[in-house]
């Protein structure tokens, strides 16, 4: 089992990593061994402006990392994943809460009333496991 930082998000949905894993290898066993992207993993966490003015987000920048372990260990064991990418660039409106404490899923924080973009810590993370083709650091 791959180790986690928080169980459940914001919204109260757990967290299981090995389900990423478990499911790419059952879609290549149980279908074809085709090349694989995820095209949206992501969560919303309780996100704020700090008042140095940053945002870290040690929530999402560790479901990150047991995400991009957990496709790791799926491509150890064989799966062709060829790409893996984040849900949300920014803060977003959510279709079922709209823009409520739900929206905090980007890696770029949105202030609504003011319209300031603040990177969040998750931003430089995120950028480093691309650095280094999805390898950890």
């Amino acid at each position: 089992m791959i180790p986690y930082a928080a169980a459940r998000t914001a919204m109260g949905w757990t967290i299981e990593p090995e389900g990423l894993t478990e499911t790419l290898v059952r879609i290549r066993d149980g279908y074809a061994d085709l090349p694989i992207y995820v095209t949206e993993n992501g969560a919303s966490f309780h996100d704020y402006v700090d008042p140095e003015g940053g945002v870290d987000d040690e929530e999402r920048v560790s479901l990150l990392d047991v995400h991009f372990r957990a496709a790791g260990e799926a491509i150890e064991r064989g799966v062709d994943l060829r790409g893996y990418f984040v849900w949300s660039l920014l803060d977003n409106f959510e279709w079922a809460e709209g823009y409520s404490k739900w929206k905090w899923f980007g890696l770029v924080f949105v202030d609504y009333g003011t319209q300031p973009r603040v990177p969040k810590a998750s931003t430089r993370c995120y950028r480093g496991i691309i650095e280094r083709n999805g390898q950890q650091g």
